[in-house]
Formats: structure tokens, C-alpha cells, sequence
């Protein structure tokens, strides 16, 4: 059922708690979900909540103050940890001390794995263990494990799991799960599973539906739904049920594979069995699923039902359907959905503005993209790399190269930190371009940030070289690409 004008009705006319649904149906919202003031036909957030106290009289809750002060707190806690992480970073490229404070290396590690810096992580950690006070712990590789798993390093996990065995360590159900993680995220599944048959032969490390679930995971990543269907077995055979994350996994994958009879078969299985109903995962993998193949109509008939199941929307939601209906061109319907979303108290999100920003300057609709951009920054959201790498997209697909200037001012005035998605993307603007200077310029800038140049950005200057027969210079690009990942799968950090 399309979207229609019911959807812009006035809420009040429905009664006080009484809302529509983002295709214009009824919905009762729950008494004193008004969390927002409206001020100049924007949604937005108090600065300051009044509270009725037993006494009867008004105190305020939050203050502007109050706000500062703790932002100035949390900011002076993130430059003494910063500085903390800084010097142990250093003593950890230049130092064997081992009488270095326990704190400041416990916490320098931990925050280099929660960055997913790994290189960091790594050398602070060989750094650790020379300490006279380390004791190995399983938890410490548990966590480097995952970290390494996030940025798919199989070698690295490898290395440190000898390293554990030979610190007199038993890996535990976790190192394993953790280490079978690591090759499965890596496409190596082979090796993944080989670590669940040996998860078998140790008695105190039986894999649990947790391990089996990551598994199932990598193999949908990787497409391999003939060893899922194994797994299933295997599992069936032990005795585990699957959880609502089992089955959530399940069809996420089949989802973003577009085996959509699939992903439906297996919501009549939960359906039917009863023990596993489905939840807002479960519903929001649906609509992207359909949304992501275009068909609309399905998915706004698949958010009904999902509704008549007692499952509410949630922000993501609604992310994925103004992505779905950009992604087809119904413009209109975004529209719907963002008034919908305020009738709802919904506030959007950096994502929504995100998403927003990047179907406009798809469609290199640049006033509506430029607009959504200001509306985002006048509610007091900061734009980060993704915007700033949509807008770039934008303006290079509407021919105004003459943009860009703008958005480098902004960036250098605010503390954004740039990835190599951006500058491939303003590496290859200017390529097309012809505009080889500027091109050359943000090649030297992507390095100056310590951003890794990959394949993406050599083949785009490479092209650009070529298509104005400048060999000599794709040449020395080729030559430094091939040095670049020489280094990078010859460096060896575990000493």
C-alpha cells in the first residue's frame, strides 16, 4: 500500500496520544512520549526539563550550565587520556622498560583496541609483557582477537595465538570463538573451521550456540549458505535451539543476498515454532532486503505486517526507508517519512541527514542536497567524513569542482578525521577533471594524514595519468603502489 496525503494529517484531530503510521493508518503513542519542542516548524530537543518535586515546586533538570560543565569535564578526560595513550605509544616504539605504570599501559591498550588501532595495540602489547608486574591473561588476547577480527588481520591472529600457547595459556571457549572469528571475518573459512573441530576435541571448550552463530555470520558474509545449513544441523544434533540472533543472522544474510523466498520461509519456521518470534532486527533486515531490490511495494506491505505483529519502528527504520525510496527515486515519499517521523517524536539522526545527503547528490540535486546539509547543521549536528565524502559526490557528479574549496575550509577548521573513502573520492573528482595539480595535491594531503592510499586511489590517479599520456608518472604510481603492499604484508609488529 503506497504512502498517501492522510500522512500529513493534523495529530491533534486524532486526540491527544494518537499518531498515524507512516502510510497514513492510526497508531496510539504512549502518554508523555513528548520529549521535543517545536520551534520554527523544527523538532528539537530541550535545553532544559522541568521537574515537579514532591514539595511542589519547579527545579530544572538540565541546564545549559550543567551541559557545559560536563563538556568541558569529558573533553579535559579525553585530552589527559590522549596524552596518556601519546607517551605509552612512544615508549612502545622506542623503550624496553619494564617498570612503566600499570595504569597508564593498561589504559593506552585498551583504548587502541576500542579505535580498532591495531599497529598501536599491537606495540603496546609487546610493550606490556616485558612489564615485571604482566601476568598473560586469556581476556587480553580475547580482546586483540576481536580487534584483529574487526580489521580482518588472520596472520596477526595467528602469530599472537602462538604467542598465547607459549606463555603456558589454555585457550579458553571465548579464544577460540574469538580466534574463529578473526579467519571467518577474513573469508578464510577453512581455517574457522578448522578451530570449531578442534573447539570439539578439548572438553572444557565445547563450542556453544554463541560459536555457531558467529559462524553461521562469517559464512553468510561470505555466501556460503550450503555450510549454514551444516551448521543448522550440527546444531540441531547437539541439542541447541537457535536463538532470535541465529535466525536474525540467517536472514540478514539471505536478505543481502536477495534470496528473498528464503528469507521468508524462515520467518514462517519462527513463526510457526513459537519459541523465537521475531523483533525489530528482524523486521528492519526485511525492509532493507526489499527495499535494496526496489521492490517498494513489498516492503511498505511487509512494515504493515510486521506492525500487526506488535513490532514498533525504530529509528534505523526509518533510515532504511528513506534509503530504499531514494534508492528508487520517490523523492516524495522521503518527504512523508520525515513528517512521520515528527508526528512520532523522532528526531533524525547524523545517519538520517546522511543518507539524505547522499540520495541527493546521487541524483546531483544539489540545492536539495545543500539544503538538507544546512537544516542538519543549524540542529547542532556536527558533519563527519561521510557527509563531507557525500557532498564531494555530489558536486563532482553536477560538474562543480568549484565546491570543493568550501568543504576542504570547513574540514581544516573542524576536527574531522578524514578516511581513504574521502580522498578517493576527491582524488578521483579532480582526475576526471583533468585537474592533475589539485589531484597531486590531495595524493600528498591523504599521506601528510597517515591515510593509506589503496587500490581505488593508485587506479584513479593511474587512469587519469594515462588518459593525458603522462606515462611516466602512472608508471612511478604503479611502482609506489607495489611498495606500499609489500610493506604493508611484510610488516611483523609481535616481537
Amino acid at each position: 500500500m503506497p504512502l498517501c496525503s492522510a500522512a500529513f494529517a493534523d495529530p491533534a484531530k486524532l486526540g491527544s496520544s494518537a499518531s498515524l503510521d507512516v502510510f497514513g493508518s492510526p497508531v496510539r503513542c504512549p502518554p508523555g512520549v513528548c520529549l521535543l519542542r517545536h520551534v520554527s516548524g523544527e523538532w528539537r530537543q530541550p535545553i532544559s526539563v522541568p521537574v515537579v518535586t514532591s514539595s511542589g515546586k519547579k527545579t530544572v533538570e538540565v541546564t545549559t550550565k550543567g551541559i557545559q560543565k560536563d563538556e568541558k569535564r569529558r573533553m579535559s578526560q579525553i585530552l589527559r587520556t590522549e596524552a596518556a595513550i601519546g607517551s605509552v605509544q612512544r615508549k612502545a616504539g622506542f623503550s624496553r622498560s619494564g617498570r612503566l605504570w600499570p595504569k597508564a599501559v593498561l589504559e593506552a591498550l585498551s583504548q587502541s583496541i576500542e579505535q580498532d588501532q591495531w599497529e598501536s595495540a599491537l606495540r603496546i602489547f609487546g610493550l606490556l609483557r616485558i612489564q615485571h608486574w604482566y601476568t598473560p591473561k586469556c581476556q587480553t588476547y580475547v580482546q586483540l582477537f576481536r580487534m584483529l577480527g574487526r580489521s580482518k588481520l588472520p596472520g596477526q591472529a595467528s602469530e599472537l595465538f602462538r604467542l598465547m600457547l607459549s606463555e603456558g595459556l589454555k585457550p579458553t571457549v571465548d579464544v577460540y570463538t574469538s580466534l574463529m572469528g578473526v579467519y571467518g571475518l577474513s573469508g578464510r573459512l577453512d581455517e574457522a573451521f578448522r578451530v570449531l573441530d578442534e573447539m570439539k576435541t578439548v572438553c572444557e571448550c565445547k563450542p556453544d550456540v554463541y560459536a555457531y552463530t558467529l559462524l553461521i555470520n562469517c559464512c553468510s558474509k561470505s555466501h556460503r549458505f550450503d555450510l549454514i545449513n551444516k551448521l543448522l544441523t550440527e546444531m540441531s544434533y547437539l541439542g541447541f535451539d537457535c536463538s532470535i540472533v541465529t535466525y536474525n543472522t540467517i536472514i540478514d544474510g539471505y536478505g543481502k543476498m536477495g534470496k528473498l523466498e528464503l528469507m521468508e520461509d524462515l520467518l514462517m519456521d519462527m513463526l510457526e515454532g513459537g519459541k523465537c518470534l521475531p523483533d525489530i532486527y528482524t523486521m528492519n533486515s526485511f525492509l532493507w532486503a526489499y527495499g535494496n531490490a526496489g521492490q517498494i511495494e513489498k516492503m511498505e506491505t511487509w512494515y504493515q505486517e510486521f506492525q500487526v505483529m506488535g513490532i514498533e519502528p525504530d529509528l534505523t527504520t526509518f533510515n532504511i526507508l528513506i534509503k530504499s525510496y531514494g534508492k528508487s527515486a520517490i523523492y516524495e515519499k522521503i518527504e512523508l517519512v520525515l513528517e512521520f517521523m515528527k508526528r512520532r517524536f523522532f528526531s533524525p539522526e547524523i545517519v538520517t541527514y546522511n543518507i539524505i545527503i547522499e540520495i541527493f547528490g546521487k541524483a546531483g540535486n544539489i540545492q536539495q542536497m545543500e539544503y538538507f546539509f544546512d537544516v542538519m547543521k543549524k540542529q547542532g549536528m556536527k558533519p563527519n567524513c561521510i557527509t563531507y565524502t557525500s557532498l564531494i559526490t555530489g558536486y563532482s557528479k553536477a560538474g562543480r569542482l568549484d565546491k570543493f574549496g568550501t568543504i576542504l575550509r570547513q574540514i581544516n577548521n573542524s576536527n574531522v578525521v578524514l578516511d581513504t573513502t574521502f580522498f578517493n573520492s576527491i582524488i578521483s573528482a579532480y582526475g576526471r577533471a583533468g585537474e592533475l595539480k589539485a589531484m597531486k595535491q590531495m595524493f600528498g594531503e591523504m599521506k601528510r594524514r597517515k591515510c593509506q592510499p589503496d587500490d581505488i586511489t593508485f587506479a584513479s590517479m593511474v587512469q587519469a595519468y594515462d588518459a593525458r599520456g603522462m606515462i611516466e608518472a602512472a608508471k612511478e604510481l604503479e611502482i609506489e603502489a607495489i611498495r606500499i603492499q609489500r610493506r604493508s604484508t611484510g610488516r611483523r609488529l609481535l616481537t
